[in-house]
């Protein structure tokens, strides 16, 4: 009986609520890609996460991840000035990118070294439908910054992401795995019906076409018991 009990509790309940979210409306009507302020395709959306944003800014925490800060002159002088010098700016600002008609909620960095051109980081949009527990859907678009340059497309400066945006949803996955506060997640295949393009940058980018999917631990165990049983396909 235990055995049967953690086979169904710990491998077939997981696996039923996995393909009940991935076929759940709130991710097939998503849209794939971000849009500058001009309306120029953007980063690539490649992560989504359920919970509330109390839930999703105490898990952004827990994986070290900081908060940017809004965009500004301040901000901007601060940003060139710490490119200039090679300082640290942990909460540095990330340029705008729109969804749903709105730019981001937030907007999470972490640095890498003391070279503030080179950070990893990610944009949350608060989807227009919830997901299937009812609680908030954020999709997001993770991309790792390589440098600082021209824009391709205005001659403005700007960030140049790396091409390779899987490699930074996987990176914001793990750090996600690691603090344990994850009771679910998986990567939605055929997400993408496009594999590559260019960003608002100009910048190439490729993937698999997979979209991350987590699912954040709720505080209430009710809730969360409820979960193990809710699964109807």
């Amino acid at each position: 009986m235990l055995l049967i009990y953690a086979l169904v509790a710990y491998l077939l309940m997981p696996l039923l609520w996995q393909i009940y979210i991935a076929r759940h409306p709130s991710l097939q009507d998503l849209p794939g890609i971000t849009r500058t302020r001009a309306g120029i395709p953007g980063d690539p959306l490649n992560i989504a996460l359920i919970g509330t944003e109390a839930e999703v800014l105490a898990i952004m925490q827990a994986a070290n991840w900081v908060r940017a800060r809004p965009l500004g002159l301040r901000s901007d002088f601060e940003l060139a000035e710490a490119t200039v010098l090679k300082r640290p700016d942990a909460d540095a600002p990330v340029s705008n990118l729109y969804l749903f008609g709105r730019q981001e909620d937030h907007a999470f960095e972490q640095p890498v070294g003391h070279d503030p051109r080179r950070r990893h980081h990610v944009r949350f949009w608060r989807a227009p439908q919830p997901a299937p527990d009812d609680r908030p859907l954020w999709i997001g678009a993770a991309t790792f910054d390589r440098g600082v340059g021209l824009s391709h497309h205005t001659g403005q400066i700007t960030h140049h992401i790396d091409g390779d945006v899987d490699a930074e949803r996987d990176h914001v996955v793990q750090t996600l795995v690691d603090t344990d506060r994850l009771s679910l997640h998986f990567l939605k295949v055929d997400f993408h019906q496009m594999l590559s393009g260019r960003n608002g940058g100009g910048d190439r980018w490729h993937t698999d076409g997979g979209l991350a999917v987590g699912l954040i631990a709720e505080d209430d165990q009710e809730r969360l018991d409820a979960y193990q049983t809710a699964p109807s396909l």
